[in-house]
């Protein structure tokens, strides 16, 4: 039986990935890991921080693991309050990965990378996989440093590495963690709760995202992609949907009609400024075949079908 192990378990990716992984491949099959305890009790969970590679190796020999999806990091809106800190996190938890695959200790590792590589000279509209990358946040500077790392372990040392540039992530299971994206989840918490939103982002500002489902199919996908098929040895585009906040607002109004939003734009719009409108992923489909499925339309009716019985005062004007 194969063994995984997800390192950031308790995150808003983490989470979802272990539900899927486990269903596929069995509940034993999937250690769950994170710095903290998770909320609910998890039989097959393990503390572990990851900057510690003692730990980490002996946690993955103990377990026997033959692959490990290494899902810990500082996003990029908290990064940089803590720029130091996150370059330490985010860069040591990567070289210990790497430095345990390439002692044989595992088979294969899938680290995410993030549109955050891309910067203000990039190409915005359909971003191509090779194209300037001058990224200008803590983020985006660790998660460009850990492309070209991985890539430098695959061609050196022959570790066999998976990774996908996620866009924004939206999902209805975790409050999001600290990303500029983070708008894109939030409002639907605050349409239901509050009926009111205060976009941290101006109306217009167009950028890439993604459902859940979409990014956990992605992940493993690419994952159980033959490596004879992966011509992209650091890290792949992949495309979703790109929305501004009054579009959602929009789409979010169709349900729940007296939904209002204002904007008051803070720090987070310069990091959004930078980053690309859209994404080219023409190498994921044409090398593993990778599409998403969920539209602005069929993601907003899934998200508030899911979060409304969360906040009982709100069923009632949500309209399905």
């Amino acid at each position: 039986m194969k063994k995984i192990l997800i390192v950031g378990a308790n995150g808003q990716i983490g989470t979802d990935l272990v539900q899927k992984l486990r269903k596929i491949n069995g509940e034993k099959a999937v250690i769950a890991s994170d710095i903290v305890l998770p909320q609910n009790k998890d039989e097959n969970f393990e503390l572990l921080d990851a900057t510690d590679y003692n730990a980490f190796e002996k946690l993955v020999q103990k377990n026997n693991i033959d692959e490990v999806y290494l899902m810990a990091a500082i996003l990029s809106a908290k990064a940089e309050t803590i720029p130091n800190k996150a370059w330490d996190i985010n860069m040591k938890i990567l070289f210990n990965a790497l430095e345990i695959a390439k002692k044989g200790f595992y088979k294969k590792l899938f680290w995410p990378s993030s549109i955050a590589v891309f910067g203000p000279h990039t190409p915005r509209i359909n971003t191509p996989q090779f194209t300037i990358m001058d990224p200008n946040t803590v983020y985006g500077i660790s998660k460009l440093a850990g492309e070209r790392w991985i890539e430098y372990y695959h061609t050196h040392f022959g570790v066999d590495v998976r990774s996908v540039r996620y866009p924004g992530i939206i999902s209805w299971k975790t409050l999001p963690g600290g990303g500029t994206t983070d708008y894109a989840v939030e409002i639907f918490h605050e349409a239901l709760k509050n009926g009111h939103y205060t976009s941290f982002l101006s109306p217009n500002t167009r950028l890439p995202m993604m459902y859940m489902p979409d990014a956990i199919d992605a992940t493993i996908q690419i994952m159980n992609a033959n490596a004879d098929q992966l011509r992209i040895k650091h890290s792949y585009n992949i495309a979703g949907i790109s929305f501004t906040p009054e579009e959602l607002a929009n789409e979010i109004k169709k349900h729940i009609p007296d939904f209002q939003i204002d904007y008051q734009p803070d720090f987070r719009q310069d990091i959004a400024n930078s980053w690309p409108e859209s994404i080219n992923d023409d190498y994921a489909f044409k090398d593993w075949h990778w599409h998403h499925k969920f539209e602005l339309e069929s993601l907003v009716k899934d998200m508030l079908e899911n979060l409304s019985p969360k906040y009982q005062k709100a069923e009632e004007e949500v309209g399905f």
